[in-house]
């Protein structure tokens, strides 16, 4: 089994601008391309700048979270400021969290191979726990020799 660990953090928000994907949730690959144009057109029109902006840590949080039955996707920061923009607030519960750390070539390939990871191998494969919902996150932390460096959150419960 992939590496992973269970990860006690308190509650925490992210603010988040976002779009619904329209694919169905097992389509891997129509929910990748949905993702990659919202991050495409977030970087061309100012937005995640405007975002970054705002934000008290270098983190860039890429967020699932179902809402009024929806599959909501979000590019978001940890501020304590809000933007002009149609945002969301985003509330992360107190409790354990599976963390899959990696790397990637871009912020895409991380996001994608961990959530791969976390999703594909290690909740499958888990006896211990298990996720049942609510937001889950894809956190960008940094560039170091050349590659993308992250995490990936998922809110789960022992079993």
């Amino acid at each position: 089994m992939t590496a992973y660990n269970l990860e006690e953090k308190d509650s925490f928000i992210v603010l988040g601008i976002g779009t619904e994907l329209k694919s169905d949730y097992t389509d891997y690959a129509g929910m990748n391309k949905e993702k990659e144009s919202f991050w495409r057109a977030m970087e061309q029109d100012g937005r995640l700048n405007a975002l970054k902006a705002i934000a008290t840590n270098d983190y860039i949080f890429a967020v699932n979270e179902a809402v009024n039955h929806k599959m909501m996707y979000y590019a978001g920061v940890m501020t304590e400021t809000s933007v002009p923009e149609e945002h969301r607030v985003i509330q992360f519960p107190k409790g354990q969290y599976l963390v899959v750390k990696g790397e990637g070539n871009t912020a895409e390939e991380m996001s994608n191979k961990l959530t791969g990871i976390a999703f594909g191998q290690v909740l499958p494969e888990a006896q211990n726990f298990s996720y049942v919902g609510g937001p889950n996150a894809t956190v960008e932390m940094g560039q170091r020799d050349g590659l993308v460096y992250g995490e990936v959150w998922i809110p789960v419960v022992t079993k």
